[in-house]
């Protein structure tokens, strides 16, 4: 008894598309991220609330709400349409969509927080050396606020992994193109084959445990690393 077919294939389609969710979060979120820990402004709020909004929003209730924008009479799905795209529904790409949204929060936070955590002095210094805001900003930023990308890369990628709801609902269940692992989990149990359920399942808790160890880890001797001498 193993991993079936059917399993294996969802496995690699669930890397796939965790491997591009978190490298367009990445790119999307670090600017906003650096937005939100920048700025004074009273958008920051709401902005806040929008991108911390999947935390407490049922994951059906955001998947129903994305159906009806990226189906055909959607304001989304029009316009794909009419890019001769078709719609992004029951596809590979609205899983990507989806996704990138769901698990917005839990890269933007992590990355905003370590940008937060640099402070002024640094980007003082920088300004003082005529570094300017695209050089202070790779050269200064980016390396003082790591540990929060490796937290928001490691965090978004399992979140990702491990969402049920929303790819669900957008990508449905059809093989090789939108059965994740947790949907092919589902297909067992609903089938009532536990023994292939336990398998998905205690890969699925495995994996989750591993990557909550690597990263409390990663954490822990970060903070031991910055910690002063003699402390």
């Amino acid at each position: 008894m193993g991993f079936t077919d059917a399993d294996i294939n969802a496995i690699f389609l669930t890397l796939k598309l965790a491997g591009t969710v978190t490298c367009l979060l990445l790119v999307i979120g670090t600017p906003i991220a650096w937005w939100l820990a920048r700025t004074h402004s009273w958008l920051k709020g709401p902005i806040s609330a929008v991108v911390a909004l999947p935390l407490v929003l049922p994951p059906t209730v955001l998947g129903f709400y994305l159906l009806i924008v990226m189906g055909p009479n959607g304001v989304v799905g029009q316009i794909t349409q009419a890019m001769g795209l078709g719609t992004l529904p029951f596809t590979f790409s609205g899983l990507v969509v989806a996704s990138v949204l769901y698990s917005m929060p839990f890269v933007v936070q992590p990355i905003q927080n370590a940008m937060e955590a640099i402070g002024e002095r640094p980007l003082e210094v920088a300004a003082t050396l005529r570094a300017g805001p695209w050089d202070t900003f790779f050269s200064v930023v980016i390396p003082l606020a790591k540990p929060g990308f490796v937290t928001a890369a490691i965090l978004g990628f399992a979140h990702t992994v491990g969402e049920f709801g929303v790819v669900l609902m957008i990508g449905g269940n059809i093989p090789n193109e939108t059965r994740v692992i947790s949907v092919q989990i589902y297909d067992h149990v609903e089938a009532l084959d536990y023994a292939q359920a336990h398998w998905l399942s205690g890969a699925m808790v495995i994996f989750s445990f591993v990557v909550l160890a690597g990263l409390y880890l990663f954490q822990h001797r970060r903070r031991i690393y910055l910690l002063p001498k003699g402390v």
